[in-house]
């Protein structure tokens, strides 16, 4: 039993080594090292801003129809979250490729790799996070009870891009043009999921509002909003947190197996 605790927190110390190391590495060479981790976020929320508030006028507003805070610090709080998703999934989907020399090597765990790469996702999401809540306050809201579900959403995409990634992962080495169509399915899916505007404040029949929240990330931004405006617990809409963690389980379960089978196939193609 000792033994086999020693061997896991071994693997843990191992783990949380190499996300540094890869978080560290990312933008090395570069002037502005790892500031560019955070640039490119900060920008694209300041765009976003300039554009609906700015420029678009009416379509903007309609887009954030029925909101009675300001559309920046709500649309902030929904591209948080996606832009973590989407670093996370991309950087998971080519964890194998990136890591080739790990994969080759007999006596190393594999299984580890896509986790190495959404924990050093994670850093800049916890930076994200941080700035999120101080625009919040800057902008003249006080800080509630609600926010400590703030964690529980984000491991609730930790899991899902994990269960996503050991799929990804796994087929991308056979088929790489999966980045491709994870790209575009990344950018449909950022107007499918109500990131840009407000799902309770546009018009649409039943099905389709049902067929939206099959999304899970729909359950995330949701969350996100809710704990920072709404002032709702998770647990209030628990057909949703049930749906989330069964589709998540699924997901995992389907991409282990998935992983598990292809596995002794890596070396080769790599």
């Amino acid at each position: 039993m000792e033994t086999k605790k020693k061997r896991e927190n071994k693997e843990i110390a191992l783990i949380w080594k190499l996300a540094k190391n890869d978080f560290k590495n990312r933008f090395a060479g570069s002037y502005l090292g790892r500031v560019w981790a955070f640039v490119q976020p900060v920008v694209t929320v300041l765009l976003y801003w300039f554009v609906f508030d700015y420029v678009m006028g009416a379509k903007a507003q309609l887009l954030s129809a029925g909101l009675d805070i300001p559309y920046v610090i709500w649309l902030t709080a929904g591209l948080v979250p996606w832009f973590f998703f989407s670093e996370a999934i991309n950087n998971g989907t080519t964890s194998l490729l990136e890591y080739s020399y790990l994969v080759k090597k007999v006596v190393f765990h594999i299984d580890i790799i896509p986790i190495i790469k959404i924990i050093a996702a994670t850093f800049t999401h916890l930076f994200f996070v941080g700035f999120l809540l101080l625009f919040y306050v800057l902008l003249g809201f006080d800080l509630n009870v609600y926010m400590i579900q703030i964690p529980y959403y984000t491991f609730c995409m930790i899991m899902l891009v994990l269960a996503l990634s050991y799929t990804t992962c796994a087929l991308v080495i056979f088929f790489r043009d999966l980045l491709q169509i994870i790209n575009i399915g990344l950018q449909v899916g950022m107007w499918v999921t109500p990131i840009l505007w407000n799902f309770d404040g546009i018009n649409m029949p039943g099905w389709a509002r049902v067929i939206l929240k099959l999304n899970p990330m729909f359950y995330v931004v949701k969350g996100y909003r809710n704990a920072l405006f709404e002032g709702k617990w998770f647990f209030e809409d628990m057909s949703l947190t049930i749906y989330f963690w069964v589709l998540t389980l699924f997901l995992f379960v389907l991409g282990r197996q998935i992983f598990k089978r292809l596995k002794v196939h890596f070396a080769d193609v790599l």
